[in-house]
């Protein structure tokens, strides 16, 4: 029987205390991200956004960034997050929608810039199409995007073709 102040150290207590220092000093070794924050970033309205990110994005998994409304997935990092940024204005960019979040992509060499296209504060992303599929980034974010809400929509040629004519 074991009285309430004795201890008992049997070989797999020290074995789980031995693991979960070992687990301690390995993520201390995961550095934190770097990430400037965007011109808006203590925007109240990235903050649903920010809290409904996702763990991972494909097989990158979430790391913690030292600044607001930032965030990064990956080691190295392979895509970077920043709420806050200027909304795009009207613009010859190609833009897609993707689970109804429409962005904006600016092609880089390497580095792509996806920007959410109606919505304010604006989301942007960087990240390298060989190193990460942007169908797949586009996809993951969809839902945390769609946190701030949308006022307005991408317009592509064929729906210029609609628009009533002017006078």
């Amino acid at each position: 029987m074991l009285r309430p102040n004795s201890t008992v150290t049997s070989p797999r207590i020290r074995l789980l205390a031995i693991l979960a220092a070992g687990t301690l000093s390995l993520t201390a070794c995961s550095p934190v991200v770097d990430v400037a924050p965007a011109k808006d970033a203590a925007n109240p309205a990235c903050a649903p956004m920010m809290v409904a990110l996702p763990e991972a994005i494909g097989d990158a998994p979430l790391r913690k960034t030292n600044s607001q409304a930032t965030a990064a997935w990956g080691d190295p990092s392979r895509v970077i997050l920043r709420c806050g940024v200027n909304p795009p204005g009207p613009t010859t960019d190609r833009c897609v929608s993707v689970n109804g979040i429409d962005w904006v992509i600016k092609e880089g060499d390497p580095v792509y810039t996806l920007t959410t296209f109606g919505r304010e504060p604006a989301t942007e992303i960087l990240m390298d199409p060989e190193k990460i599929s942007s169908a797949t980034v586009l996809a993951d974010l969809a839902s945390a995007a769609g946190k701030i809400p949308a006022n307005r929509n991408c317009v592509g040629k064929e729906d210029l073709q609609n628009l009533p004519p002017t006078s």
